[in-house]
């Protein structure tokens, strides 16, 4: 964020925020690949500003005021998210759209297998992110004022055409297997069986812990939160099971057992038993749908960083795994033939 940017924020902020303790000071917030994110800071008040990138942008990628409006509804449900504070849609402030919303203080985990948490803490974690997985999927939209925040009907055949056409127009490379992956999920499409609130990145990564207690006090990075497909979502947050870390942020190659982190047959039968389900049918078309879906954000982030508007210094690399994600989902349908 350059000088004019922030100042021009400074005189939005004693408008709509009120008087300031301090000058406003901004430091760049990590993790995010998609939206800029910068701690803002003034006296002994934190807050966090999260911002549409520069540049040309893909129709309806970065929808800061999606996020805003979700996040807004959720404040007095059992779904734990930030207090928000402002939303600006003015693109003569700093040329995009912007939110602001509380500081949380709290651990982030990168690393699903939990590196450094004991093996109780571990167990105790990964029951929350069940129970919040099932707080976020049990949000009836008409109760919480988000009724119309989507089209449910034809969830996964619109997402596969949605993620398929961002997927053309960001592509830097041929990958093979996105190709076949794509005509065989378009193929073997089933029908979306439930509607509800889903949140479009369900990891561990996107929500901020307690410092010391296994307790989630914020889900954040709802970008691309719609109503759709319940099952869909807990199917991409359950891709860490499927993955490797090389691969993305996954621990297939754990002995989970001994690192006391459940297995994906006991993670899904525990957000089952708690939301009031079924197992899903199809449950390895949609593992297979979501490495299609993860691969085309990661091309999206790719090109970015080759277009110079990502949001993170890392972009290029983590966008290059997009074909690590297509691959992974070309081996799973392979294998259920």
């Amino acid at each position: 964020m350059n000088a004019s940017e922030q100042q021009a924020l400074s005189a939005w902020w004693i408008q709509h925020m009120g008087p300031l303790q301090a000058p406003l000071q901004f430091m760049p917030l990590t993790g995010g690949q998609s939206n800029p994110t910068y701690r803002v800071s003034s006296g002994g008040q934190h807050w966090v500003l999260r911002s549409q990138p520069g540049g040309a942008l893909l129709a309806s990628a970065h929808a800061v005021d999606r996020e805003y409006r979700v996040m807004q509804a959720l404040a007095d449900t059992d779904v734990p998210v930030p207090r928000m504070r402002a939303l600006c849609t003015d693109a003569s402030v700093i040329g995009r759209s912007f939110y602001v919303m509380d500081f949380i203080d709290g651990r982030v985990f990168m690393d699903p297998s939990l590196p450094g948490v004991s093996v109780p803490e571990r167990a105790a974690i990964y029951a929350e992110l069940q129970r919040v997985a099932a707080a976020i999927h049990g949000v009836q939209p008409e109760t919480v004022g988000l009724q119309g925040f989507g089209r449910p009907e034809n969830y996964r055949a619109r997402q596969l055409q949605r993620w398929a056409s961002q997927y053309r127009a960001t592509q830097t490379e041929e990958i093979a297997a996105m190709d076949r992956l794509i005509d065989w999920l378009q193929d073997k499409a089933p029908s979306s069986a439930s509607t509800g609130l889903v949140h479009g990145d369900l990891r561990l990564d996107n929500m901020i812990f307690h410092p010391t207690q296994p307790r989630v006090l914020a889900v954040i990075d709802w970008e691309l939160a719609t109503l759709g497909d319940p099952e869909v979502d807990f199917a991409y947050h359950c891709m860490a099971w499927r993955l490797t870390s090389q691969e993305f942020r996954g621990m297939r190659e754990h002995d989970l057992t001994a690192l006391g982190i459940p297995s994906e047959h006991a993670h899904l039968q525990a957000w089952c038993r708690l939301t009031g389900r079924t197992p899903p049918p199809h449950w390895d078309y949609l593992m297979a749908f979501n490495m299609f879906r993860l691969a085309a954000i990661l091309q999206g982030i790719r090109f970015r960083a080759l277009q110079g508007n990502a949001a993170s210094a890392d972009a290029q690399s983590t966008g290059a795994r997009a074909r690590l994600l297509a691959d992974a989902g070309w081996r799973l349908v392979q294998a259920l033939a």
